[in-house]
């Protein structure tokens, strides 16, 4: 879409006597001064803002300030031509009512987390906001007419680019942690995703589509926010993958983004928030037929209860999640929900026994998990610190150290905030046998890998 010319800014320039390479170094240098050092400005910038391009904040104050200085009159960024864009500090905690107004919310959200703005990174996780999203999801009707109507028209090759940068990212993930790829994860969705949701010519089936690539990727980027612990800043991605999955009218992914709201509420220590996301993720799973995804979504019912210490609730949910995994019919399911196999069921189980404190049977259940694929390297990490957990419950002390160590190692190789908890939990629970001999062991093996 072509910009309108900044005229405002050119006269400016003019008026004030700038050549365009002498604005750029005084905009470096004052952004130094006034506690934003290392701006890299030069005049193809001034050029490409003449042009029409808005640069990120700070640089339309910063201008205000150098050609009031230069001009000896209040300029403001109305007078430069680059009008002030309030950003509410709620963006994405709203699961708006129409497709236009979820368009507008999700692409502004992607360009602030871009922007790197500080509502964004300081922002706190909102059971409300997850709650009514939640509510909204299960309660809106069909969306009409996901449709565009701008000047390019989208096709089949750019849902299927969406989807296979959501395969990539999503493997590069799982092996290597979220803090290795997120940003590029998020620039994608800025640069590539938001120009054909807002711009592009599409129809109802097409933008059905479209939503659902969209929603796809939103949701691994939220997820990936999730293992970086920026709480607040993932459950609003969440949040607006699920409102995508409702353009797309897409009742699995809903579902599966409802689970994984509810995985982030039990992390959290909110069981009872989780308890009702984990409903709402099995009512989608039943619209949906979905067997893989209720057994998920039982699950997760179950590691609720289990955070709730209510082992009577807990049993029964997973027996119910046993029963919906036996009659899953892989080939009738998306490709998508194939990381949630035996393994997975397993580990999960593994969850909820040692949160109940229920050693021998958190061991059992931990040790199939380990029966995994290769590529989940946060996944096996994850289930070892469960079998170690397990271990020391069940007064194994020599073998928990060791499959701690193990763990310890994994976590070493990845960028990932939970990693760092699940390894800060279980020196936590060796904590009362820091005397015994496998535990300073393991802690000498533990000082030599950090110093690697």
């Amino acid at each position: 879409m072509e910009r309108e010319p900044n005229r405002l800014l050119r006269q400016l320039i003019s008026e004030a006597g700038f050549s365009h390479k002498g604005l750029a170094r005084c905009l470096n240098d004052w952004g130094a001064a006034r506690g934003t050092p290392g701006l890299k400005y030069d005049h193809s910038s001034v050029l490409r803002w003449i042009g029409g391009q808005r640069p990120r904040d700070p640089v339309p104050s910063l201008l205000t300030e150098i050609f009031a200085m230069r001009l000896g009159r209040p300029v403001t960024s109305e007078d430069l031509g680059m009008p002030a864009i309030l950003t509410p500090l709620d963006l994405g905690q709203e699961f708006t009512h129409t497709w236009q107004e979820g368009v507008a919310t999700v692409t502004a959200l992607w360009r602030a987390d871009v922007e790197r703005r500080r509502f964004l990174i300081d922002s706190t996780f909102a059971i409300g906001a997850g709650s009514v999203g939640a509510v909204r999801w299960l309660t809106s009707p069909s969306q009409g007419h996901p449709s565009g109507t701008g000047a390019r028209r989208v096709g089949r090759a750019d849902i299927a680019a969406i989807q296979e940068v959501t395969r990539s990212f999503g493997e590069l993930d799982n092996r290597f942690g979220s803090g290795r790829v997120r940003s590029s994860v998020v620039k994608y969705l800025d640069t590539a995703v938001s120009p054909l949701l807002k711009d592009g010519l599409y129809g109802e089936a097409t933008g059905r589509q479209l939503a659902a690539a969209a929603a796809e990727l939103t949701r691994l980027a939220g997820w990936m926010a999730y293992d970086m612990e920026q709480h607040g800043l993932a459950q609003r991605y969440l949040i607006q993958a699920l409102r995508l999955a409702r353009g797309a009218d897409d009742h699995t992914l809903g579902g599966e983004i409802l689970a994984g709201m509810a995985h982030q509420a039990i992390y959290m220590g909110q069981p009872a928030h989780a308890l009702d996301l984990a409903r709402a993720a099995q009512m989608s799973a039943r619209r949906a037929g979905v067997h893989t995804l209720l057994a998920s979504a039982h699950v997760l019912e179950a590691h609720a209860h289990a955070g709730l210490g209510d082992a009577r609730s807990c049993g029964a949910s997973l027996h119910e999640a046993e029963s919906a995994f036996d009659a899953r019919k892989a080939a009738d399911e998306p490709a998508w929900l194939s990381y949630f196999d035996e393994a997975y069921l397993s580990a999960k189980f593994a969850h909820c026994f040692r949160d109940l404190g229920q050693g021998e049977r958190a061991v059992r259940h931990a040790r199939r998990s380990l029966d995994m694929d290769s590529r989940y390297v946060r996944g096996r990490m994850f289930n070892l610190s469960l079998l170690a957990a397990g271990l020391l419950q069940s007064g194994e002390l020599e073998e928990a150290c060791s499959a701690a160590a193990t763990a310890f190692a994994l976590a070493g190789e990845l960028q990932s905030a939970r990693t760092r908890s699940y390894a800060a939990d279980l020196r936590r629970r060796l904590e009362p046998y820091k005397n015994e001999r496998a535990v300073l062991t393991l802690r000498e093996k533990s000082r030599e890998l950090t110093a690697v």
